[in-house]
């Protein structure tokens, strides 16, 4: 029997959570398969995506920095990646490359798991950042009809640009005046890398929120960041990143390998551990 192979790609790629992930379902569906990190530097990706139909992988996710090359590697984008410009999922069909983005159903479906009827009662949405991931979030919040959507970020400039992406649909504001949002938020998303493992906290004062504002970090190591902690001492309900990573995992799979693989409390109990070792490190 063949065995199918699928990687993870990124620089640096050490971190990543996505081999325990994949070759858990692996294991649990009985597939002949593998799954590994390949670490690319950017000098490197373009000739390697050139070269991946010819690699022996049969797709493979994408991660930082590099998946906006991916998208403009690609012969065939869905239509969720060309709104982001951005493809974390790819997969060889007919010879060619073909890309995917994940993301947007990996940052609903955590929200929809963790705090089912959500987007009933969510009539204002505050994002903190304007990187990577604020643009698959903004579209994930846009599509769930959420009325206003504030992106925060340090830099007003950035923040302008991410509303611009989207038709200026969102407000933009400087993170220094971002309190009088914080005071109609239903939900707040940190889109940022503060508050992650060797990186500075996400310094953000929740006392104008309402006990009821959804609190959601999209950090996973740790899986309780000083943002989180501090939202559920004061009462809000909080969700946290790991499930992100874990429903953007599912559909990737599916492509590769022909099973759609569920997200179970044993996966996420699986990963949570890992983390957890890792951090007493």
């Amino acid at each position: 029997m063949t065995e199918l192979r699928a990687c993870v790609i990124g620089h640096p790629i050490g971190h990543s959570r996505s081999p325990l992930i994949h070759k858990y379902w692996l294991a649990v569906h009985g597939i002949a398969g593998d799954y590994t990190r390949v670490d690319v530097p950017p000098k490197d990706i373009e000739r390697f995506f050139d070269e991946f139909p010819q690699s022996g992988y049969v797709g493979g996710n994408v991660t930082i920095p590099h998946k906006e090359i991916a998208f403009r590697k690609v012969v065939e984008a869905d239509p969720v990646a060309r709104v982001l410009g951005a493809v974390n999922t790819i997969w060889v069909k007919d010879g060619k490359l073909h890309g995917a983005s994940t993301d947007v159903h990996g940052f609903i479906a955590n929200l929809n798991r963790s705090q089912p009827g959500w987007d009933g009662r969510t009539k204002t949405a505050v994002m903190i950042g304007a990187g990577g991931a604020s643009r698959a979030i903004a579209y994930g919040l846009l599509e769930k009809k959420v009325q206003n959507v504030i992106v925060a970020n340090r830099t007003f400039e950035r923040a302008k640009e991410v509303s611009a992406h989207f038709d200026n649909r969102l407000v933009p504001v400087a993170l220094s005046n971002v309190a009088p949002h914080l005071r109609e938020a239903d939900l707040v998303i940190n889109a940022t890398s503060l508050g992650m493992t060797g990186q500075p906290p996400l310094n953000l004062d929740l006392s104008p929120l309402k006990k009821s504002a959804i609190v959601y970090d999209v950090v996973y190591a740790p899986l309780e960041t000083e943002l989180l902690k501090a939202a559920k001492a004061r009462g809000n309900p909080v969700v946290d990143g790991l499930g992100m990573l874990l429903h953007q995992a599912a559909p990737a799979f599916e492509r590769w390998f022909g099973v759609r693989p569920e997200v179970t409390p044993e996966l996420r109990a699986l990963v949570a551990a890992d983390l957890a070792r890792e951090a007493k490190r």
